[in-house]
């Protein structure tokens, strides 16, 4: 017996084989997964099959599993069967289907479900293509990526609508894959925030941890903020530095963008005094990748479009020149562009 069919035994439920009953001759039953058929390593999951009442027994099959039927008494009130997997795994990735008996024969196959373990392989990056700044109904095109040369990428939508895309990856040098994904037109009418999975051709139900989120924003008409540094716009490498994004209007979070990077953070807006809404983004100590020009903008909630963009602010850095020129300083002003990762 597998490892993967001694989990699945619980009270009432054993391994059988496929009744000697033609199949087909009542309505297919439903599956589904809870919490959800994207399941994190080593998190529990039920899946669940429904027919109709007076069913006997139900059957799991997972698809390339042996022997294939996984066997339980009906539940009260006599229509429900439940499998239950207390960790989840990597033998437990794949599609089921599920079937019952009743007395007058043997249900239709049910739908599919794919069931995904996540967290298995190292997190990808996710990117805009050209920024996260985007402008409303503009095309937008997001890059997955990873070192691991992993050969597929999922790219989900959170919130609503849902969506998502699969792509293969394309190689290129030193072991890094990457798929560039066409998200299309984009408007502020709702949030456009997505992460991306990994996943190797041969188990496509497994897939690396999430990337970290991207949200795209648009900038808006409302109130800029201001954006300004205690510390002044020269700084040195190695030094402490914050940057402050304050607002008179009342906003609720507070994003931060570095011109020709990729990073787009976000802090949540908190009032240091009556009627004025600020937050902090420290950013040291700092090295000359931090030099730049960065602008900041103001957002609600409940809202998916942001303020107008600050003012610019160029953040400059002093550093040491490398051994054999002791005594002088370079002085690291913002670069333009956008660097490939």
């Amino acid at each position: 017996m597998t490892p993967s069919l001694t989990a699945l035994l619980c009270l009432g439920l054993s391994v059988g084989l496929r009744p000697q009953v033609q199949a087909g001759t009542l309505p297919k039953p439903t599956i589904w997964a809870e919490p959800g058929s994207v399941i994190p390593w080593g998190s529990p999951v039920t899946i669940w099959c429904q027919g109709t009442l007076g069913v006997r027994e139900f059957y799991l099959n997972k698809e390339g599993s042996s022997p294939p039927w996984y066997r339980q008494p009906s539940l009260e009130p006599g229509d429900k069967g439940k499998f239950s997997i207390s960790h989840m795994t990597q033998d437990y990735a794949g599609r089921y289907h599920c079937y019952y008996l009743s007395s007058t024969g043997l249900s239709e196959r049910s739908d599919s479900l794919e069931l995904v373990v996540t967290e298995v392989h190292s997190k990808p990056t996710l990117s805009a293509l050209l920024s996260p700044v985007v402008t409303s109904g503009g095309n937008v095109t997001l890059q997955c990526g990873s070192w691991e040369g992993l050969d597929g990428f999922i790219l989900t939508k959170e919130g609503e609508p849902k969506s998502s895309w699969t792509l293969d990856a394309q190689r290129y040098p030193h072991g890094q894959t990457q798929a560039l994904i066409p998200v299309g037109r984009v408007t502020p009418s709702h949030r456009w925030m997505f992460r991306c999975h990994g996943f190797y051709r041969d188990t496509p139900q497994v897939w690396s941890a999430p990337s970290d989120p991207l949200e795209l924003l648009f900038p808006g008409v409302s109130g800029k903020p201001s954006l300004l540094t205690p510390q002044g716009p020269v700084v040195a490498s190695g030094q402490s530095l914050t940057l402050q994004c304050r607002s008179d209007i009342g906003y609720d979070r507070f994003a931060l963008s570095q011109e020709g990077r990729q990073a787009l953070p976000q802090r949540p807006g908190r009032q240091p005094q009556a009627g004025l809404s600020q937050a902090d983004f420290p950013l040291g100590p700092v090295t000359n990748t931090h030099a730049g020009r960065y602008r900041c903008y103001g957002g609600h909630n409940l809202s998916s479009e942001w303020s107008a963009p600050s003012d610019p602010l160029d953040i400059l850095v002093a550093g040491e020149e490398p051994a054999g020129q002791s005594g002088t300083q370079t002085l690291y002003r913002p670069c333009r562009g956008n660097p490939s990762w």
